[in-house]
């Protein structure tokens, strides 16, 4: 039933909000395992499951975390308790030492945590291969060969800087405090009402002139965009939505908002990626083996890839009310599931 309930999840996110489904029963609790061979808590379906729900969420502004969150319970992957070798000792994250004297055991929620951040390399691919032509002139600027690949560059760098400060100083407070079904449910109704805001404001275009290109963007209209991708932290909130609707602000038209976000993701969900995968990479591979990581990574990139194409398409002609529609029942649907 569970898997039921995360496809029809997964498949919401491409058409207009569907009533909630049916809670499915709890998965029973993690089972101790070896410290040398990775855990089945992760199967196949689940696997693709979690990399369609990353693929499908990552760039459309409904919140790639906040489906992940729910995804991993429903799933029954949120076990925090911790796992124990064959020889009955525990197995660590973190073992104990003179800094933190309890150490950090290592829990199925801990490797499923760091597994939904490092599939987002898929994402990162199929930004890579459609926007191929964009990151070589990015490359080309870096080496001083091409003005505007080197503007465009520069506009990305300063729109990443501000997430991958504040990221980096309070992501352990942001996984202690808001990964919750409450804390989604908060991002996704206040993410709904900015996208209608957004889009009343884009039509009466009321502030800054419009941008023809991309690399037309000045440094501070980059930055804006950037701070805006800082409230995408509390999960449930879109970093996809918050850049797209910082491009309406700062005068970019629904496509160029839409590629600017994909750009930022590509430097910040590699940023992201390579930053979890390096702390707690090994752990979730202990837990979950290499072949499910590999796999949830493919069929994040060929979902992703689809959606970006989907996206571009939908915001040249529709705008954004229908995803904000769609977070509005989502939020409704995990209320009734959650809370009643």
């Amino acid at each position: 039933m569970r898997h039921t309930v995360l496809a029809l999840l997964t498949a919401l996110s491409l058409v207009q909000p569907a009533p909630a489904a049916t809670s499915p029963a709890p998965r029973p609790a993690a089972t101790p395992r070896a410290a040398t061979a990775a855990a089945a808590e992760l199967s196949v379906v689940d696997a693709i499951l979690l990399g369609a729900v990353e693929g499908v969420t990552e760039f459309l502004p409904v919140s790639s975390t906040g489906h992940l969150i729910i995804a991993t319970r429903l799933l029954g992957l949120d076990s925090e308790q911790p796992l124990v070798g064959s020889d009955g000792q525990p197995l660590w994250h973190k073992r104990p030492s003179t800094k933190h004297p309890s150490g950090e055991p290592l829990t199925v929620k801990l490797a499923a945590d760091t597994y939904t951040v490092v599939i987002q390399a898929g994402a990162i691919a199929a930004v890579a291969l459609l926007y191929w032509s964009q990151l070589v002139s990015m490359l080309m600027g870096l080496l001083g060969r091409d003005p505007a690949g080197r503007k465009l560059l520069v506009n990305v760098l300063i729109a990443f800087v501000p997430a991958a400060g504040i990221g980096f100083l309070a992501h352990q407070w942001i996984d202690q405090h808001l990964f919750s079904v409450g804390a989604v449910i908060i991002a996704q109704v206040a993410g709904a009402f900015l996208m209608f805001y957004a889009e009343w404001w884009f039509r009466r275009r009321a502030a800054f002139p419009a941008a023809t290109a991309l690399p037309d963007l000045t440094p501070a209209r980059a930055a804006i965009i950037g701070a805006m991708q800082c409230v995408a932290m509390w999960p449930g909130t879109s970093r996809s939505m918050m850049t797209i609707v910082g491009g309406y602000f700062v005068g970019l038209d629904p496509r160029r908002s839409a590629e600017f976000s994909f750009l930022l993701g590509f430097v910040t969900l590699t940023a992201a990626s390579v930053y979890k995968g390096t702390r707690s990479g090994a752990a979730m591979i202990q837990v979950f083996g290499w072949s499910q990581v590999i796999l949830g990574a493919i069929v994040a990139a060929v979902t992703a890839a689809i959606c970006v194409r989907f996206l571009v398409h939908w915001l040249t002609r529709h705008g954004l009310a229908v995803f904000a529609w769609y977070r509005l029942a989502v939020a409704a649907a995990l209320y009734a599931v959650f809370y009643l």
